[in-house]
């Protein structure tokens, strides 16, 4: 049998095989044979008592935990078996937090060190309170968006959303002890960069190594989940168009469900305390989303694709966003993004893991390529080259909350304008109005 993720073999006793035990009890636990080769062929040991009362003793004292030291044989052959459980705490060797990955011990440090420590004791770096920020500092667009995606979605219940920004905020357990959470503020907060540099989402066009524009969308969280996908299919990204008998039909090039959810994981997992933005590089062949994280420790870019429980990195952030209907919590959200490629007729996405980075990356529909790199005009300058009716469309994908009163200013029109094309948007049935006067949105038929 070969070495394997809960065991290794070892021909002869050293103290440094302590930093293997001290990797298994921090990981999944397993086994450690003395007296065996490479392949778990066993040479035997010739001071196999005297290993017995070292052993335990060692791990013990040097280690703070107690695991089995079994004498078994084979023939005439003494050998060592040592079964370390996996412990709940911490376990560090002189300092030294070592993790047993896959059939490698690895020694911990940085921010892989800091997501363990916190993993272990229970605490998440999303969970910690503030003192600079209050409810009061919050942002009323931020609770505007989620009450109507909430109510949209059917997570929350008009009755559950209609109390105070305070009391929600406690509903959604982002309250500790009278503070917010950096949860909270990141999610409501206008400004998360003033509680954590680097909270925002860069979005660029390329062509090769060129740049050829860029944007960055800045707010808090529920505002960039709310923004960056209208954007990047507004701006960034042109349709094929094709006809069914008298019908029009657009084909985008990424499916548009898959990217989405692959940039709301990006948002949810992302770990901000790296002060670097979620990234989104686009190009005519292939779109890639990076942000900082980690996976969870014993997951490799496998277990991201099988099957698997959801574990996510920062767990009150994605509370949030589940309740707004973003996220689903059954760690589904990678088996969505396949289907949606699937469904649209392109290649599944690849992930690839670099360090203390998780990038997806998602490969263009060949036949949706429409290949184009200049700037299309969006907001005010829409109504050089559209209809009223059109400018007024463009808006209301940009955002589905936006009033009559916004649309008027941004087109330099007066509401009265606004309303005739709002009517007749209405009239063919191409937009319906959702929700009462306070949490109302628009919403694009297909």
């Amino acid at each position: 049998m070969a070495e394997s993720q809960n065991i290794e073999w070892k021909e002869s006793w050293r103290d440094e095989y302590l930093k293997w035990i001290c990797g298994f009890a921090n990981a999944q636990g397993g086994k450690i044979y003395i007296g065996t080769r490479d392949d778990g062929t066993v040479v035997g040991v010739n001071n196999s008592k005297k290993l017995l009362e070292d052993i335990p003793n060692k791990i013990q004292n040097k280690l703070g935990i107690v695991a089995d030291v079994n004498l078994l044989t084979e023939g005439e052959l003494d050998y060592i078996e040592i079964v370390v459980n996996p412990w709940a705490f911490p376990v560090n060797y002189d300092g030294e937090y070592h993790y047993r990955s896959g059939s490698t011990k690895q020694l911990l440090h940085g921010n892989a060190l800091t997501n363990f420590l916190m993993g272990k004791t229970g605490l998440k770096w999303d969970a910690a309170p503030i003192s600079n920020i209050g409810v009061e500092d919050l942002d009323k667009e931020s609770f505007d968006i989620f009450r109507r995606e909430a109510l949209r979605s059917g997570r929350m219940t008009k009755e559950d959303l209609d109390i105070p920004n305070a009391e929600l905020l406690e509903k959604l357990d982002l309250i500790l002890d009278g503070k917010l959470k950096r949860a909270g503020a990141l999610c409501f907060y206008r400004e998360p960069e003033k509680v954590i540099g680097g909270c925002y989402v860069k979005i660029g066009k390329f062509e090769g190594s060129e740049l050829i524009y860029q944007d960055e969308v800045h707010g808090s969280l529920l505002i960039m989940a709310d923004r960056v996908i209208d954007l990047i299919y507004l701006k960034y990204l042109k349709a094929a168009i094709s006809y069914y008998k008298e019908t029009r039909v657009e084909t985008y090039p990424f499916a548009r469900d898959a990217v989405r959810e692959a940039v709301f994981n990006a948002l949810i997992h992302c770990n901000w305390a790296d002060n670097v933005p979620v990234q989104i590089r686009i190009e005519d062949d292939v779109m890639y989303i990076s942000n900082c994280s980690m996976l969870p420790f014993g997951w490799t870019a496998e277990t991201l694709l099988g099957a698997h429980s959801s574990k996510p990195y920062n767990p009150d952030i994605a509370r949030v966003f589940y309740r707004a209907g973003y996220i689903e919590s059954w760690g589904r959200g990678i088996q969505k993004i396949r289907d949606a490629c699937k469904k649209l007729g392109t290649d599944e996405p690849e992930y690839m893991i670099h360090g203390e980075d998780i990038m997806v990356k998602f490969k263009a529909l060949q036949s949706a390529k429409v290949t184009n790199s200049n700037v299309p005009n969006v907001t005010k300058d829409v109504t050089k080259d559209c209809t009223m009716e059109n400018a007024i469309l463009v808006l209301i994908k940009e955002n589905a909350a936006v009033t009559t009163m916004e649309m008027a200013e941004q087109l330099s029109v007066n509401r009265r304008t606004i309303q005739r094309g709002l009517d007749a948007l209405k009239n063919k049935g191409i937009i319906e109005r959702k929700g009462g006067k306070r949490y109302g949105y628009w919403e694009v038929k297909e």
